[in-house]
């Protein structure tokens, strides 16, 4: 009989996470790592990406650091060429990189636009473009299955669909993830490499800090998401899992929203 279990393993299969010293990008590495991936986690700060490796092996887990800023591209070449000799290849990339920046719009600068999206979208675009020739240099040894060579998903989030006051550049940035998933994966799907989103609502993570601070927005949040709360990090785990796993292998093209609701309702 065949085996009708879905497969979310992810054994044998190196997958990059930018941004994944703290926050959502951690906890994404921490599931993958736990469903058998190696996890390859970047930032900036050095130091904190050993820390964090040094915990995922206390914990029996497998992870690798890729130091370097999304916005160096000669840096990602190299940190990418260091990955393909270390773990002979490249499964997975997550793009989660990035930060906020809130001003009224009188008052937002043109510099700060600018980098919002360069660091949100147009670093996706050419860390994807990237990861995806290393991902179509994978050979397909059983060509009786079809084609897998890899996976990309984007963080986007609540504002890649709605608005707020004070963050044009991160929604706009974020509404654009949109589309370049789409067309990435009508390019790359048809070569064994699905394309996604994970649309995050609102986490408890560092870079929420100022939001949890304000008592009127914490309760807006809660009151305006159907579950009655902000969500922990780790519950954006098992949609990374998921995405990343055989289990998705005819998803492409797809925005997976992880919110409590939020958006689906007025």
């Amino acid at each position: 009989m065949d085996n009708w279990l879905p497969d979310f393993r992810l054994d044998g299969k190196a997958i990059l996470v930018t941004g994944a010293s703290r926050g959502l990008g951690l906890a994404m590495a921490q599931a993958m790592a736990a469903s058998g991936a190696t996890v390859v986690l970047n930032g900036r700060d050095e130091k904190n990406l050993e820390e964090a490796c040094k915990a995922f092996a206390e914990a029996g887990l497998s992870a690798d650091i890729a130091p370097f800023d999304v916005l160096d591209m000669d840096a990602a070449e190299d940190a990418l060429a260091e990955i393909g000799k270390r773990h002979g290849g490249l499964y997975g990339l997550i793009n989660n990189a990035g930060h906020q920046h809130r001003s009224p719009l009188e008052e937002f600068s043109d510099d700060a636009f600018q980098e919002l999206i360069a660091v949100h979208l147009t670093s996706a675009f050419q860390l994807s473009k990237r990861a995806a020739k290393m991902m179509l240099d994978t050979e397909i040894l059983d060509e009786s299955k079809p084609v897998d060579r890899g996976r990309i998903i984007n963080i986007c989030s609540v504002l890649s669909s709605h608005g707020r006051p004070t963050v044009p550049a991160y929604a706009a940035a974020k509404t654009g993830l949109v589309g370049l998933i789409r067309g990435l994966a009508a390019d790359l799907g048809p070569r064994g490499v699905n394309v996604n989103g994970i649309a995050p609502g609102y986490f408890l993570t560092e870079i929420n800090k100022p939001l949890l601070a304000d008592k009127a927005f914490t309760a807006w949040v809660e009151n305006r998401t159907p579950m009655g709360r902000w969500a922990d990090p780790r519950e954006l785990g098992g949609a990374a899992v998921y995405l990343m796993s055989p289990a998705a292998s005819f998803v492409n093209g797809h925005v997976l929203s992880v919110d409590g609701g939020m958006t689906a309702v007025l």
